[in-house]
């Protein structure tokens, strides 16, 4: 814990920063060239697939089994439904229509929109000034973001509203999962990590077959193929992996810096890779989000400067 609130990370932490960024940042990206000659749902279950491949030995080479309580697998299922399937499912459909940088930048709202539902379903955190504030500049980041014209577009059937909202459906789920995860009982991650992964894709396989989207019109090219196993391989199952020890290494406050870092990868790379161009409304809306969360830190950076004060009078 001395660790963690020194500040004081090795070079290995920094890494581990950087390759989370890349593979979560990039996996926007991935998506857009995966949808691109495949459907949604089959490049869902195709990550997770490949995923669970690479989790689940490992998981049971080196993970701690837990005593298999009922109530430790009901929240592993609702994790799986709400940290997976339909995030994932919600994000893929979404980028059908919209740029991955965008869809990215819609991500970004999901740790604001964590602070809201902890404040009514976890026990102790409470709304605060900082936190309600950041909540609000969020909200008003996606606002800029939708534009004054998006109702309208959605009742002519046209714009990219109800993508937008897909995608930032996606990221509500992401903030569920997150408040489901605080409050499961005690597991060891990478047994959780496998166990999660691992029932997502039991649950994506028969909704395949009721969605009908195994029936291809065409032959899937390598890019789109490519695109679905380096999502599984690195967006997935070693994201995953070197996220949990990364919070073990240096804490969550220093994890926390990738709400910053991967949306403006995931711009850069759509810009690079796929010749996007944001809009100076993405821009706007992406400086709001970003300077709502970090209105959020502030207060932890007070309690944390306060205890780092209080390490250097006790040494």
């Amino acid at each position: 814990m001395h660790r963690h609130l020194t500040g004081r990370h090795g070079a290995a932490d920094w890494a581990m920063l950087a390759a989370l960024t890349l593979m979560w940042g990039s996996s926007f990206l991935l998506t857009k060239v995966a949808v691109g000659g495949l459907p949604p749902d089959l490049v869902v279950a195709g990550r997770l697939l490949v995923g669970a491949c690479l989790v689940v030995p490992l998981a049971w080479l080196l993970a701690a089994r837990p005593v298999a309580g009922m109530r430790l697998w009901v929240f592993y299922t609702l994790i799986a439904v709400f940290g997976n399937v339909l995030p994932f499912s919600l994000i893929a459909w979404g980028q059908k229509f919209i740029d991955s940088g965008l869809a990215g930048i819609l991500m970004a709202i999901m740790p604001l929109a964590t602070l809201g539902l902890a404040h009514f379903l976890v026990p102790g955190e409470r709304m605060t000034a900082f936190r309600a504030i950041g909540f609000l500049m969020g909200f008003a980041g996606v606002v800029v973001l939708m534009g004054p014209d998006a109702l309208s577009d959605l009742a002519n059937g046209e714009g990219h509203l109800l993508p937008m909202l897909s995608v930032l459906g996606g990221a509500l789920c992401y903030a569920v999962s997150s408040i489901l995860a605080r409050l499961r009982p005690p597991s060891d991650a990478l047994f959780s990590a496998a166990s999660t992964i691992s029932l997502a894709s039991l649950i994506m396989l028969p909704t395949l077959f009721m969605t009908g989207e195994l029936e291809l019109h065409a032959v899937p090219e390598v890019p789109h193929l490519l695109a679905v196993i380096l999502l599984g391989v690195f967006s997935t199952a070693i994201a995953t992996v070197v996220y949990f020890r990364l919070v073990k290494s240096a804490g969550p406050s220093f994890v926390s810096q990738l709400n910053y870092l991967i949306p403006l990868w995931a711009v850069g790379v759509g810009m690079v890779f796929l010749g996007e161009q944001p809009q100076a409304t993405h821009v706007y809306a992406l400086g709001l989000i970003l300077s709502g969360i970090l209105v959020t830190q502030l207060e932890r950076r007070r309690l944390v400067a306060g205890l780092r004060r209080r390490l250097k009078r006790s040494a």
